[in-house]
């Protein structure tokens, strides 16, 4: 099989599927053929020189530190404030979906080694690093806070529960991170997911490489990660425009 099969295989699946899924195809026949090379079964990869598909995506709306700090803040003012606080850095700290901090589990915490162990998409562990400030917020609300609400089989070892020892829902959580953000008077349209995006922003910004992004984040394809290195692209002309003596 050679380079030119490979480009009409994916030529015929451009006209089926989005950019995102042909990205997952490339990705999939690239550790395929690349194994074969390795097992010294076909000479060359066909599908070496083959690029990734480029995908138009909106860049994603992120805050600032100060504003993560705000709501983090305003969060805690309210009713249940602990909780709201801690889920909110949760979220911001390690890069959560809203679905995997509804589904957080108080057996998968191990604050002995800073980690906790999350169930993302398609069923797939990974465990993230706990800092240390969300750790000793998360600490305090399962010691404290959580023990006082009453709880049936299906939640008690569900982290997060609302007023009824329930399980939070995703409306509970877009609602918990709107609240904060009218208090602490963020003019943006924010949601769980925005957390999520200034988690791997920030890193980017301050260093860290994209593929431990990658993987905290539970992306299947480095591809999805990439996007926030145009972020950091966007926020370094600003602050060139913003900061520079050259206009």
């Amino acid at each position: 099989m050679g380079p030119d099969i490979v480009r009409e295989f994916l030529y015929e699946q451009s006209k089926r599927v989005s950019a995102k899924t042909q990205g997952r195809i490339i990705s999939t026949l690239k550790t395929f053929f690349n194994f074969l090379v390795l097992e010294k079964l076909i000479n060359d990869s066909p599908i070496e020189n083959i690029d990734y598909p480029k995908i138009d995506s909106k860049i994603p709306l992120v805050l600032t530190t100060d504003e993560i700090d705000k709501l983090i803040s305003c969060a805690f003012s309210k009713k249940f404030g602990l909780r709201n606080q801690t889920i909110i850095e949760i979220m911001y700290s390690c890069g959560l979906r809203v679905s995997e901090v509804t589904e957080m589990k108080i057996s998968n915490i191990f604050f002995d080694e800073s980690l906790i162990k999350i169930l993302g998409k398609g069923n797939k562990e990974r465990f993230i690093p706990l800092s240390s400030t969300a750790k000793k917020l998360l600490y305090n609300y399962i010691t404290y806070n959580r023990k006082n609400l009453s709880q049936d089989k299906q939640s008690i070892d569900i982290v997060f529960l609302n007023n009824r020892g329930k399980k939070l829902t995703r409306v509970m959580v877009y609602n918990i991170i709107n609240d904060a953000a009218l208090e602490a008077k963020i003019n943006k349209k924010i949601s769980p997911h925005t957390l999520r995006h200034s988690f791997a922003t920030h890193l980017i910004e301050n260093g860290a490489d994209i593929i431990s992004i990658q993987k905290m984040m539970g992306h299947e394809n480095v591809v999805t990660t990439e996007k926030y290195l145009h972020v950091n692209k966007k926020h370094l002309v600003e602050t060139m425009i913003k900061f520079h003596p050259r206009k």
